[in-house]
C-alpha cells in the first residue's frame, strides 16, 4: 500500500537522479547529497529518500543555503520522505 503524497508533491514529477540516504546519519546525509549534486548539471532534479528529523532539517537547510531549490516532497513510509531538489546554477 502506497502512502498518499503530501500536499507539496507534484504529480508526475520526474527526477533524473536518485539518492537513498535513509541509512546514513548527519553529517553524512548532507555529504552524500552534496556529492551527488556536484555531479549534476544546473537545473537537473535529484530525488532524495531521507528520514525525517535531524537529517531532513540539515539537508533541506543546507541545499537552500547553497542555492538549490526544493521543489516538493512526499511521504513514502513512516518517517521517510522523498524530496525533489533542483540543482541551482554552477
Amino acid at each position: 500500500m502506497n502512502p498518499e503524497p503530501s500536499p507539496t508533491a507534484r504529480p508526475g514529477m520526474e527526477a533524473r537522479h536518485r539518492l537513498d540516504i535513509t541509512g546514513y546519519v548527519c553529517p553524512m546525509t548532507y555529504v552524500r547529497t552534496k556529492l551527488q549534486l556536484e555531479e549534476m548539471a544546473a537545473g537537473e532534479v535529484l530525488a532524495v529518500k531521507i528520514r525525517l528529523g535531524e537529517s531532513y532539517h540539515n539537508v533541506t537547510r543546507s541545499v537552500r543555503d547553497e542555492g538549490h531549490r526544493i521543489l516538493g516532497e512526499r511521504a513514502l513510509e513512516d518517517r521517510v520522505v522523498e524530496l525533489w531538489i533542483q540543482k541551482g546554477k554552477d
